[in-house]
């Protein structure tokens, strides 16, 4: 699975369907409706702000930097490939955070597709190896494309 193909869904062949992403904005009930229903993803709290985990480690957060906002972990080559592709729904947050693949998603103006994808990438750095393969291995099933 390609990165492009994995985020953003695949249209012909190899040519990425950015439109399949489109949708309706993000509430913050329904990014945390979406985070949660991840496998083993749980909801706590850091700094003030929820976040979600799995197996212990934070792979999303909301209310930061304001309400309204949520982050995901990225990696480098996915945050790059976003921000290019939504420059107004995806910025890498401010400082070392985001130097090292921190990515907040602008709720109001992001597509469900989009944040959905992108929620299934952070999970999947953030999990163990053996549980994250689990779900790649679901998407690799299903043509390349994570779908909802």
């Amino acid at each position: 699975m390609s990165l492009r193909s994995g985020i953003l869904g695949q249209g012909k062949k190899s040519e990425p369907n950015y439109e399949e992403t489109r949708g309706v904005a993000v509430s913050v009930n329904e990014f945390r409706r979406m985070a949660l229903s991840l496998p083993e993803a749980s909801e706590s709290a850091h700094m003030g702000h929820p976040d979600f985990r799995v197996r212990g480690k934070i792979f999303a957060t909301l209310g930061y930097p304001t309400a309204g906002w949520g982050v995901v972990k990225l990696t480098p080559d996915q945050q790059e490939l976003l921000v290019q592709v939504d420059p107004e729904v995806f910025v890498p947050v401010k400082g070392a955070w985001g130097r090292r693949s921190a990515t907040s998603v602008r709720l109001r103006a992001a597509p469900k597709g989009m944040v959905r994808k992108a929620l299934i990438a952070a999970w999947c750095n953030t999990a163990p190896q053996s549980l994250a393969r689990s779900m790649q291995t679901g998407i690799s099933a299903s043509s390349g494309a994570i779908h909802e």
